[in-house]
């Protein structure tokens, strides 16, 4: 039998030399492996950047009658404070109440006091403040991390004093004089010659604006029909009607209103109802329907005999 000597030999050298370099890959990926691990781990003694930045990892529960030893002024005061339920939590007779918020505390004790290793939301970023109360209350505030207040970083305790409040919401001062702090441009809004009676504690702010956020602009409530914020009290102009106004429904009632106040009587955003009227209205300003140039659509407010403004059930063009 004839043996093709020479092909043998060049499939024995290639065969050879695969395996050769397959040995050199694993070679070579067994030294990255071990170079990676090996600048991974931390050095010898080194303390991980995990425990440094918890403290308290293994922090027990101490109750809150050993934080009434050293915080008795605190501990006094918060009997009535809505924030005593939380003791119920954990089922401990005891009550964890201020542990709750500030972390376990049996380091904070045994370390004499020492403040890092305990929460103080005092000295906490905004965002950390949030975060831990948005804990509990991110059912009821599901909107607030994308509201005004959370992007310009006013923290719940902000407008919260949750050691002091007196009321259920723990303001740290009653509508409007706690907005009125940052919104003054509102608050000068509110003592013009017409205005809703906020000042005089007829609404709150809260009536219309949600503080903790809403998927509307400058934290308006969200409701089904955006209007219902304003027609909830001005019911005669509620409607469904047969007829309805487009500006009423496309643009909503800060098309023609101002909210807040307003020079003009019935917060109008214009001093004259034609000229209000007039910026969709133009043919009429040009005499091409009314008066045919006579003037007369300029003598009387367009509401004389469009009474129904805000939409009719019995009358296209909101005639009486």
């Amino acid at each position: 039998m004839h043996t093709n000597r020479p092909v043998t030999r060049m499939y024995g050298a290639a065969l050879g030399w695969l395996t050769g370099q397959r040995v050199f890959l694993m070679i070579l990926l067994g030294a990255g492996l071990f170079c990676a691990s090996a600048l991974a781990a931390p050095p010898s003694g080194a303390k991980s950047s995990d425990a440094s930045a918890a403290p308290a990892a293994h922090a027990q529960f101490v109750g809150s009658e050993t934080c009434a030893t050293c915080h008795e002024a605190v501990s006094k005061g918060f009997a009535s404070n809505p924030h005593t339920k939380m003791a119920y939590l954990h089922g401990n007779p005891a009550g964890v109440s201020c542990e709750n918020c500030h972390g376990p505390g049996s380091e904070h004790v045994a370390g004499g006091g020492d403040v890092t290793k305990i929460f103080n939301p005092a000295k906490a970023s905004a965002k950390d403040v949030d975060a831990k109360c948005l804990g509990c209350h991110a059912g009821a505030h599901p909107d607030f991390m994308r509201s005004p207040h959370a992007k310009a970083n006013v923290s719940c305790i902000g407008c919260h004093d949750i050691h002091g409040g007196k009321t259920e919401t723990l303001l740290k001062a009653p509508q409007p004089t706690l907005c009125f702090q940052c919104h003054a441009d509102q608050k000068s809004q509110f003592d013009m010659p017409f205005h809703h009676r906020v000042n005089e504690g007829l609404i709150k702010c809260s009536d219309c604006h949600d503080p903790h956020g809403t998927f509307q602009n400058n934290n308006l409530r969200n409701t089904a029909d955006q209007n219902m914020i304003c027609t909830k009290c001005h019911t005669d102009v509620r409607g469904p009607f047969v007829y309805e106004h487009a500006p009423v429904k496309a643009e909503g009632c800060m098309s023609c209103h101002t909210p807040h106040g307003s020079q003009n009587a019935r917060l109008l955003n214009m001093p004259s109802i034609n000229t209000l009227c007039n910026q969709c209205h133009s043919r009429v300003a040009n005499g091409t329907v009314h008066g045919q140039g006579s003037g007369s659509d300029e003598l009387e407010p367009c509401t004389t005999c469009h009474t129904y403004i805000h939409g009719s059930n019995i009358n296209a063009a909101f005639l009486r």
